[in-house]
């Protein structure tokens, strides 16, 4: 059930080799054995993207890859983290003076989001020390969501270690907004699937209230991840946040076109639920409202009726406060069109008509078009790797995460699968030596995983 608490299962370590070696590490590093580990998968988004933070239902499943931690609480308010990866350096910190740097995207910070979040949801005054050491498998800035499983490994790791239980939806509730320290604006699908996911079903995420409910992906097709090996990091980048503000300045305007309160509409979803229309009426009233010219910020103040210092202090984001210019029609149209494909995608698996992989495929590729064309949050890579998966036999593909570089997913007939894997390896990463280095963890088949746990040593 997806309202429970987190599962927590006995396992024999010297059988589980990963597990083993990570034990091993830690008392190599630290001088005294885990009292536990906890596991948190990535996910990858099927459709639905850069919908939730506008309040609507998205369609991810977790994947195999995840952040592993092993963890010894210690009677003392030190927190030592260290990452079997040696590109990430050790830290250590006081663990009643966390201090979140916003500026630097070190993979500590988002440690601390999650371990901050579960402080302040208990109000914790004198939280357990720990030491902690993390194995991650989920490649970074690749869209497949390694910061917030980090995040949300952290806060189950915080709950564990100080004796507290809450259940997965608080925690992935918890987690969304603490990942919020380190500056991303995110809508809640990435921690929301790393807590509810099962596995053998994709979900459909749905907020406000916070539920997810199963969707049987048809048989016959497997979906295929393809890193474009361009790193994004939406916490150090403006991209990611300007699209938000860019969604909640649409629905800024469109509510004070309908004659809403403007002031209290955050987002497009708001919109659509006030006024008691369907998206497609959205879609339409959309094409009545916003031009397609891009607003300026003086624009914008003129159709609200304030001034730039408040639009600044009222609306705009910290790291969104120099943006000058906003497309507030084409990131609408994204959304409301994204959000009916979402729920079209999900009544055709469970209809399961005979054409299904078909349908499906041909909403992922309107939905990448969509990303391409509207929300414009591909690039060049991205472009071609699409191209080069449509070519060798996917029936759909399109970036998942949030784009910028990261990866694609892709809907491929069972029975094409090894020839479609030979000839994207060839066509897109023994082309290119850097590419080339990477290819290893850079393609790979992933059916639906499960989500996160806590293992303890029988």
């Amino acid at each position: 059930m997806a309202g429970d608490t987190p599962s927590s299962l006995p396992v024999q370590v010297v059988e589980q080799p990963r597990l083993l070696k990570l034990k091993e590490s830690f008392i190599a590093k630290f001088g005294s054995a885990p009292k536990f580990y906890v596991r948190a998968p990535g996910r990858v988004n099927l459709i639905g993207e850069h919908i939730d933070y506008c309040g609507y239902a998205v369609l991810p499943m977790a994947i195999e890859q995840d952040i592993l931690i092993a963890v010894e609480p210690v009677n003392s308010d030190v927190l030592q983290l260290a990452n079997t990866n040696s590109l990430y350096l050790d830290f250590s910190a006081s663990i009643n003076d966390i201090q979140i740097d916003k500026t630097k995207s070190q993979w500590h910070n988002y440690f601390l989001c999650g371990l901050k979040g579960i402080q302040e949801h208990f109000g914790l005054n004198n939280p357990t020390g720990m030491n902690c050491l993390l194995d991650g498998t989920i490649p970074p800035s690749s869209g497949l969501s390694s910061s917030s499983a980090l995040v949300c490994c952290a806060g189950l790791v915080t709950l564990r270690a100080n004796g507290k239980t809450l259940s997965k939806v608080e925690l992935a509730e918890i987690c969304t907004k603490s990942e919020r320290y380190i500056g991303t604006e995110g809508g809640g699908m990435d921690q929301a699937i790393s807590f509810l996911a099962e596995e053998g079903t994709a979900k459909l995420i749905e907020f406000s209230p916070l539920r997810a409910t199963d969707v049987r992906l048809p048989s016959g097709a497997v979906f295929v991840i393809a890193n474009s090996c361009v790193e994004m990091n939406k916490a150090a980048t403006s991209h990611y946040n300007t699209r938000v503000m860019e969604c909640r300045l649409a629905t800024k305007l469109l509510s004070k076109s309908k004659g809403l309160d403007w002031k209290k509409m955050l987002r497009l979803q708001d919109v659509q639920a006030k006024l008691g229309v369907s998206l497609e009426e959205m879609l339409t009233i959309v094409e009545e409202v916003l031009h397609p010219e891009p607003y300026s910020t003086e624009e914008i103040c003129k159709c609200l009726g304030i001034s730039l210092e408040d639009l600044r202090s009222q609306i705009l984001s910290q790291n969104t406060q120099d943006v000058s210019t906003f497309k507030l029609h084409q990131r609408a149209k994204h959304v409301y069109s994204e959000a009916a494909r979402v729920l079209e995608f999900k009544k055709i698996c469970n209809e399961a008509p005979a054409n299904a992989i078909q349908l499906l495929g041909e909403l992922m590729n309107q939905s990448y078009i969509s990303c391409r064309e509207m929300y414009e949050c591909s690039c060049p890579e991205l472009d071609q790797l699409v191209d080069i998966c449509l070519q060798f036999g996917a029936v759909g593909s399109r970036l998942t995460g949030a784009g910028w570089g990261g990866c694609t997913v892709s809907m491929v007939p069972t029975d094409k699968l090894n020839t479609f894997l030979k000839n994207v390896k060839k066509a897109y990463y023994q082309s290119d030596v850097q590419r080339l280095a990477l290819e290893n963890n850079s393609l790979f088949a992933t059916k639906p995983g499960r989500g996160a746990l806590v293992f303890v040593e029988a």
